[in-house]
Parts: C-alpha cells; structure tokens; sequence
C-alpha cells in the first residue's frame, strides 16, 4: 500500500503548496518566534508559511504528523474509484474522501490518475491501487467488507431509503458510463440517488459527496456547534 501514487506526465505535476499556480495566496505566513516546539512541527513550515489546503489545528504540521493524527480517528468506510479512462472527477472524488475522513482509497484499473482535482489532500490519505474489479473483491472479501455500488440502474435501491452498513466499500463509476458491468457483478447491492429534474444524471463526484454524507449522517460523531 503506498499514499504517493505516481503522477501522470499528460496531466502535469501537482503543487507542491495548495495554491501554486492559482495566483491566490491562502493559509499562513511565517510564525512568529518563539517557534512553538514539539515533533508535529515542520521548521521550514514555521520559517517560510504554510499555505497548505488544511484545516487550522494542522497548521506547521508535518504531513506525517498529520496523517498519523488522522490515522486515529477515520471512518470505517472506504472508497473506490473506478479509473479507466483518467476521469477528471476521480480528483474531486478524493478530495471529498479525505473531507469525510475516509479509511482508504482504492484506484481500480489504470494506476495513474488525475489528481489535479485533489488539491494535494490524497497527501493525507491512504491510497491503494487494484489492477481490476476482481482484486478489489478479494481484497474487500479478505477484511469482510460488502462492496456498494453508487450508481442509478434498473434494480438499484434509493440511497436514502436504505441503511448503508457501517464497515463497507463504497464504489464509483466513471463519468458517463457509470459503474462497469464487471463492478455491478461484484457489487453486493446498488445505490442509487433520487432525481427529480430532466438530467439523466449527476456528476460523479457530487455523487460521490452524497454518498458518502449519506454514511457520515449515520455513523459519524458530529461535533456540537462551537467544538
């Protein structure tokens, strides 16, 4: 298992700062001295800024400080993508499994994939790469975790009348197509998300939002307001 998944060399290379080559500056400046101390902190962080896209509490972290804060307290479900075609929603769909603090993330098919819409945040994820819908089965066999399927096809079950289990995978197709036939055939049952206009469907990583809000509404400890 490996968080740096390498990078497509027709997509580009990602920022090293979340708002490198978006002419918006965000986060922090240098810290002012006294520097605080203790093993979270980065000196070059504390002496040049940190404009990383994180929240306030992990500012001047190191990024394994706070993948290992993270590591205490994620969810128990995971997400898997599927990737055969560089789908650009694949980087909003990771970027929202890190806001929802997923377990991990699994890439099914072509291992590179378009993290521009990630905005650096799989830095903070564990990603796991399967070649095919048939290794992530098994992989998801071996820890007992059911496979479901997000997608509107005939036979599907409406999201918001069914109670997701707590330990799962949660599997997306790409945009357009949907899940692939092979995903359907492993799935252990499809969920699909109630439209009421005139689209055929909605964009795959918004699905994916509401998807995974869907677990976070059930299963999460939500903070009280002010915490």
């Amino acid at each position: 298992m490996s968080s740096e998944t390498p990078t497509d060399p027709s997509i580009g290379q990602e920022p090293v700062q979340y708002d490198e080559g978006y002419g918006i500056e965000i986060g922090v400046g240098p810290h002012p001295e006294p520097w605080p101390s203790g093993e979270p902190y980065d000196p070059e962080l504390l002496a040049g800024g940190d404009r990383r896209n994180v929240v306030d509490r992990y500012r001047y972290w190191t990024r394994e400080a706070i993948v290992a804060d993270l590591d205490t307290r994620r969810h128990d479900f995971h997400v898997a993508v599927e990737n055969w075609g560089h789908d650009f929603n694949i980087g909003s769909v990771v970027r929202t499994a890190n806001a929802f603090l997923a377990k991990e993330i699994h890439i099914v098919g072509r291992r590179r994939w378009n993290r521009r819409g990630a905005m650096v945040t799989d830095r903070y994820q564990h990603v796991r790469h399967h070649p095919d819908t048939e290794s992530l089965t098994a992989w998801a066999a071996a820890e007992g975790l059911p496979i479901i399927g997000i997608d509107n096809l005939p036979g599907a079950v409406p999201l918001e009348r069914t109670e997701l289990p707590r330990r799962c995978v949660l599997l997306f197709g790409q945009e357009g197509p949907g899940l692939t036939e092979e995903a359907r055939k492993h799935a252990s049952m499809v969920c699909s998300i109630a439209q009421f206009g005139s689209t055929r469907s909605i964009n795959a990583g918004a699905a994916a939002a509401i998807a995974m809000h869907a677990w976070v509404q059930r299963y999460a400890d939500i903070p009280d307001p002010g915490r």
